[in-house]
């Protein structure tokens, strides 16, 4: 008699309700955009395809290369200093302290303010006339406006997303710490190792995980920042921080180019889809040689 069973498919209806979800939050609309990018459309009864032109005009666009320049400064910025920073604040934690609940729900305050709301936080909080940031600066003896000089405009958006973001890395560093045993810190001592050696071969490998998510994390979010800068400085002074996003809402709010503006929102999409997969396919690559050597 034979004992095969026939398999019960009907776990996949559970599924069915995200797949849905999904498909009409994300896939659908992607597929419009995508339709839209290969037509001309004059009016909602009036287009005419053109295939890749305006793919081929958004990539030769100068505007679009300074824009994405812009971009990738302002990523490599914010992650080269809220990784370290978010990670030091975290290992200044203390695990067993009374104290510590209170220390990580003022960390987590910045988070939960929106972003408009950060973006006007900082808009007055760094005005040179009346803002404590600016008047502090400039009674210092620095001449401070960051309306008008683009060195202060960066500066003042890196400030604010620092100070935004830095308390999510931190919040998940300092998990990552809890989650390791005090056995292995007890195993340290025991070899003499030092405070930096116990974070370098006790603490980092196992914080590797969390870190990737703090960097994909902060990765996709700054590459994809608008609110901020745009009631911050407005995407000036001029265009010193007019990023993609900013000049995507132009051409596709502003001036109502809606072919031209659904090519660049594929291409932007893209641009953060492959940056995201090369980073983790960097970081897996890495961590499969750690294991085959450690295995040896």
């Amino acid at each position: 008699m034979s004992s095969f069973k026939p398999h019960n498919n009907r776990a996949w209806l559970g599924v069915l309700p995200v797949l849905l979800i999904v498909a009409f939050s994300a896939v659908i609309p992607l597929m419009t955009v995508v339709n839209y990018s290969v037509q001309d459309i004059l009016d909602f009864n009036t287009r005419f395809f053109v295939g890749l032109e305006w793919y081929r005009e958004t990539l030769n666009d100068p505007r679009f290369t300074e824009a994405f320049l812009r971009q990738l400064g302002f990523s490599a910025t914010v992650l080269a200093v809220e990784i370290p920073l978010g990670l030091a604040v975290a290992k200044g934690i203390s695990k067993n302290s009374r104290y510590t609940p209170l220390i990580l729900i003022l960390l987590a305050i910045p988070l939960l303010i929106p972003w408009n709301v950060v973006g006007t936080i900082w808009q007055i909080f760094a005005r040179p006339d009346i803002g404590l940031l600016g008047v502090g600066v400039n009674v210092l003896g620095i001449s401070y406006n960051y309306t008008a000089e683009p060195l202060h405009a960066w500066l003042t958006l890196i400030a604010m997303d620092v100070w935004h973001w830095t308390s999510l890395v931190a919040l998940l560093a300092f998990a990552g710490l809890t989650a390791i045993p005090n056995a292995f810190y007890q195993a340290a001592e025991l070899d003499g190792a030092s405070k930096w050696q116990q974070f370098r071969y006790v603490e980092l490998p196992r914080l590797r995980g969390v870190l990737i998510i703090a960097v994909l994390l902060r990765l996709m979010d700054s590459f994809m920042i608008y609110t901020e800068p745009f009631v911050l400085t407005g995407g000036g002074p001029g265009n010193t921080t007019t990023f993609l996003s900013q000049y995507l809402a132009t051409m596709a709010v502003g001036q109502f180019d809606l072919g031209p503006a659904a090519a660049f929102s594929v291409i932007y999409f893209l641009f953060i889809l492959l940056f995201c997969w090369l980073f983790y396919a960097s970081i897996n690559r890495e961590q499969n040689m750690l294991s085959s050597e450690g295995r040896r």
